[in-house]
Formats: structure tokens, C-alpha cells, sequence
């Protein structure tokens, strides 16, 4: 893959993840934002093939698993919790009917709200974790991307991403965060097409000064 592709791709793919933050409005405009985020990370592959630095794509590729995993487990716990809530109000969830013939308002005490309102308090903390956990390693790669190309504007957006996901516990954060995702557009078509390849690093061997004969 050329240079320029890859630019073409990552920029693209920027602007898909920017069109998924909409998910709300559109299952399909969810789903361009995960076609987004593929591109991007074929991007920033061929930018670790074409520098010859491999952190670029696999610290991407670990931050974006660390957010799939994140998720599922939250929806995991959530689910667990959620039955086991409801399991503990008699409520049959095989039967239907339990639902529309139980008594909610004598059921819901104080200390049950309680329990949910925890429940919900516990799942929100390991998405937290987790979202920290990934924007660093993103914050890495576009780091090391921003070192390769010249372009400051990849650090500048990899520590916006991290702060966001700090701040992700009020809204701010999710604000800092598409703030990230439009400076990862500009970053990406800011790239200046390089005029020659970049050597590859020296080898040990090839670091050695000759041998001389005695």
C-alpha cells in the first residue's frame, strides 16, 4: 500500500468514526462508524510498514480491542445484574405475564433502588476503566505517528483522546472526545506525501566496523 493511500484511508476513516458518534440517529450510521475505525487502523498499518515501526499499528490494534472488550464485559455485567435484580423481585423471566401483574410500587423499596442504582454505578466504573486503558494506547500510536510524520497534530489529538476518556465521567469528556476524532481528520490529510523512502534501520551485523586482515 502507498503512501498516499494510506492518508487517503485514514482520513476517511476519521471522518466515518465522526459520522458514528451519530449512532443514535441511525443503526446504519453506527455501522459506517465501525467501517470508520477499520480504516483507519489499515491506515495506520501501512504507516508502521512504510516507517518500519510497528507500534504505530499494533498499539492502535490494542486499544481498539481494549474498547471491544470493555464494552462487552459492561454489557455482560449489566445483563447479570439486571437479572438477578429482577429475579430477586419474584419476577418469573420466562413468563410474560409476571411483568404486567406485579406490583411495582411495593416492590421498588428504598433498598432495592439502592442495589440497582449500585449496580449501575459498578458496570459505569469498568467501562471507565477500560476506555482509559484504551485511549492510551492509542495515545501511543498516534504519538509514535506524530514522530514519523512531523505532524504534531497526531500527539496533539492522541492526548485529547486520553483526556476525554479521564473526563468520560461527566460530560465534558464524550465532548473532548469528538473535539479528538475531527483534529484526527485534519492530522491525517496534514500529512506531507514524503519525497523519498525512509531507510531501513541498520542491522547489527551491518553496524560492524569491517574486519581487517592481519
Amino acid at each position: 500500500m502507498d503512501f498516499q493511500t494510506c492518508k487517503t484511508l485514514g482520513g476517511v476513516g476519521a471522518i466515518l468514526l465522526l459520522i458514528g458518534c451519530l449512532s443514535s440517529v441511525s443503526p446504519a450510521v453506527g455501522f459506517l462508524g465501525l467501517v470508520g475505525i477499520i480504516l483507519v487502523l489499515i491506515a495506520l498499518n501501512g504507516f508502521a510498514d512504510y516507517y518500519k515501526e510497528k507500534g504505530i499499528f499494533n498499539n492502535a490494534l490494542y486499544g481498539i480491542i481494549i474498547f471491544i472488550v470493555g464494552f462487552v464485559v459492561t454489557i455482560a455485567v449489566v445483563v447479570y445484574m439486571l437479572v438477578d435484580f429482577l429475579t430477586s423481585l419474584g419476577i418469573d423471566l420466562g413468563d410474560w405475564q409476571s411483568f404486567q401483574t406485579i406490583d411495582w410500587t411495593s416492590v421498588m423499596t428504598p433498598d432495592k433502588i439502592m442495589n440497582l442504582v449500585g449496580s449501575g454505578i459498578i458496570a459505569l466504573v469498568i467501562l471507565f476503566i477500560f476506555s482509559i486503558l484504551g485511549a492510551y494506547f492509542l495515545k501511543r500510536s498516534l504519538d509514535l505517528l506524530a514522530a514519523k510524520t512531523e505532524v504534531k497534530l497526531f500527539g496533539t489529538t492522541g492526548l485529547i483522546l486520553l483526556i476525554g476518556a479521564v473526563l468520560t465521567i461527566i460530560l465534558i469528556g464524550f465532548i473532548l472526545i469528538f473535539v479528538a476524532i475531527i483534529l484526527l481528520i485534519v492530522a491525517f490529510f496534514s500529512i506531507k506525501t514524503p519525497t523519498s523512502t525512509p531507510a531501513p534501520s541498520a542491522t547489527p551485523e551491518a553496524s560492524k566496523p569491517p574486519m581487517q586482515n592481519p
